[in-house]
């Protein structure tokens, strides 16, 4: 990275991440801190306006988001300061621009650092202005050799910036959040697939009441095939394509004339792809060797259908799309693509709804932070922490089963909704509610739990777990009865949501309490 561009970057990690104001409660029995990116205390009725900033880098195009965020305290004047995004508002969007990569076909970090630095400069904005914010590296960059380099030199001048490389699960989750179909599963009741198109890569998130339930990533995308339509000419022939051309029979390489019918032909393939990985757990032939996750596992119903990403729009226009100049316009078939997939899908019968974002699903919003202090009846294995950026699942959506198969079986579920078995990250499993736990019940929750998350637990991850209830104490200690050599953070008074990732730094007090940071990616939910 050249010395203006880290620079700059340092520059705007390190002041985003410096502003932060703890509200103090007296009572030791309820969450003692809470925070916003605030410059000052919000007492009454008081608000704060924040400034969010969102970064996605994918495989095609990336594009930065800047909001606004309001930020009040909605508990009444006698009880503990409670935080809360009230309204927010996009004030800023950046152009799209293409993800620059290198010959060795990597990203180029310095031009994709310049290119977010010349949109600060157009919204008129400054490091020292930004108060908090997401950074996403998606799509098949996810998979580029120095993504990790990218993420990592990020996160070390990132403060409490989200900065995540997000696998083609845990961008179907995040897609489906900012499109509007999590959503709108919740307000309407059904159960919604919301799919991804970008350049390399279709993610599958599957939503119900607003949780996701289950998720898959295939490798079809708008860029898979780079044509030059000046001169009707094929530029690029990738892996999967390969696959697909095979498939139809098609003999076609780099350099060959290529004409609209063939795109189209290529495109509905594609296009009945997707159908059938929405239609059939047990995939073969084309549909097995392009499906880069495990398949969805559809025992439930699909009732509607959302299409967001870099081909969203052409499924939801009547524009025309027949020359090779209107599909080629991009330098690839995205268009064509995104005009198939409205037909196959609609021909199908399938509801197919415009979601409230396209092509800026992925990070519309960013990071607004509260933090927490959990209460004193928690259990932490100090070496563990700090620990950062750890997604949060929410595996119990109707309340806690009863039988600690059902509770295993919801948690596996989760991690395999976020992650592939050879891709395990740790992860914070949420339980909302302030239900009452008697002690069989947090047996049989402990003895769940640790049946769900025996894949993190067999290689070092810690269990992590984060309840609402005043119940972390007993719950950790049966935790670590049941299993003795699990690293075990147990902690309570914490209210999380299905999507957000939580900081957890090293106990203080004695070791009764620890700090908890609580990043929620903010997307828009207005009325789809």
């Amino acid at each position: 990275m050249g010395m203006q561009a880290k620079s700059f970057w340092s520059s705007f990690f390190q002041k985003a991440g410096r502003r932060r104001h703890l509200i103090m409660a007296d009572s030791p029995k309820i969450s003692s801190l809470y925070a916003a990116h605030v410059s000052r205390p919000v007492e009454g009725d008081a608000e704060e306006v924040v400034t969010s900033v969102g970064i996605d880098i994918g495989t095609t195009t990336t594009q930065c988001v800047i909001s606004r965020l309001t930020v009040k305290n909605t508990a009444p004047g006698t009880l503990v300061p409670r935080m809360e995004i009230t309204d927010k508002e996009v004030v800023y969007r950046s152009d799209i621009h293409f993800t620059p990569i290198t010959g060795e076909n990597l990203v180029d970090t310095e031009k994709v650092f310049r290119l977010i630095e010349g949109e600060f400069s157009k919204a008129g904005i400054s490091p020292s202005e930004i108060d908090t914010g997401a950074v996403i590296i998606t799509g098949e960059t996810a998979k580029k050799e120095n993504a990790r380099r990218i993420s990592g030199e990020m996160a070390g001048y990132a403060g409490d910036f989200v900065v995540a490389t997000a696998g083609g699960k845990l961008e179907s989750v995040i897609a489906g959040r900012g499109s509007g179909a999590s959503d709108y599963s919740r307000r309407y009741f059904k159960t919604v697939a919301n799919i991804d198109i970008g350049g390399g890569t279709a993610n599958i998130g599957i939503f119900k009441s607003g949780k996701a339930i289950d998720s898959c990533c295939i490798n079809i995308g708008g860029r898979l095939l780079r044509v030059d339509a000046e001169e009707s000419r094929i530029v690029q022939i990738t892996g999967p394509m390969a696959h697909i051309l095979d498939d139809l029979g098609l003999s076609l390489k780099e350099g060959d004339r290529v004409d609209p019918l063939n795109i189209e032909i290529i495109c509905r393939r594609m296009a009945e792809v997707v159908l059938n990985s929405l239609q059939s757990s047990a995939l073969t032939g084309l549909e097995d060797a392009l499906m880069m996750t495990a398949p969805l596992r559809l025992d439930y119903e699909v009732e509607c259908v959302m299409i967001s990403g870099g081909v969203a729009d052409y499924a939801y226009t009547t524009s025309p799309c027949d020359t090779l100049d209107e599909i080629g316009r991009y330098g690839d078939i995205g268009p064509m693509l995104g005009r198939q997939v409205q037909q196959v899908f609609k021909g199908n019968g399938m509801a197919f709804i415009r979601p409230t974002e396209t092509i800026r699903a992925t990070v519309i919003g960013a990071g607004s932070q509260t933090v927490d202090v959990s209460g004193s009846t928690i259990v932490v294995t100090d070496e563990c922490l700090p620990m950062k950026n750890i997604p949060v699942v929410i595996p119990f959506g109707e309340g806690i089963p009863e039988s600690p198969d059902a509770v295993g079986e919801a948690i596996r579920q989760s991690v395999s909704s976020l992650y592939e078995a050879a891709d395990l990250e740790p992860l914070a499993i949420g339980i909302q509610g302030d239900e009452y736990l008697s002690y069989k019940r947090i047996q049989s929750l402990a003895q769940g739990v640790l049946m769900g998350l025996e894949p993190l637990i067999r290689v070092g991850f810690p269990v992590i777990v984060v309840l609402e209830h005043d119940s972390g104490k007993v719950l950790g200690q049966s935790l670590r009865v049941l299993n003795p050599a699990a690293q075990v953070i147990c902690v309570d008074q914490i209210e999380v949501n299905e999507g957000d990732y939580i900081d957890i730094g090293r106990s203080i007090a004695g070791g009764t309490v620890v700090p908890v940071v609580i990043k929620t990616l903010v997307f828009e939910t207005r009325q789809v």
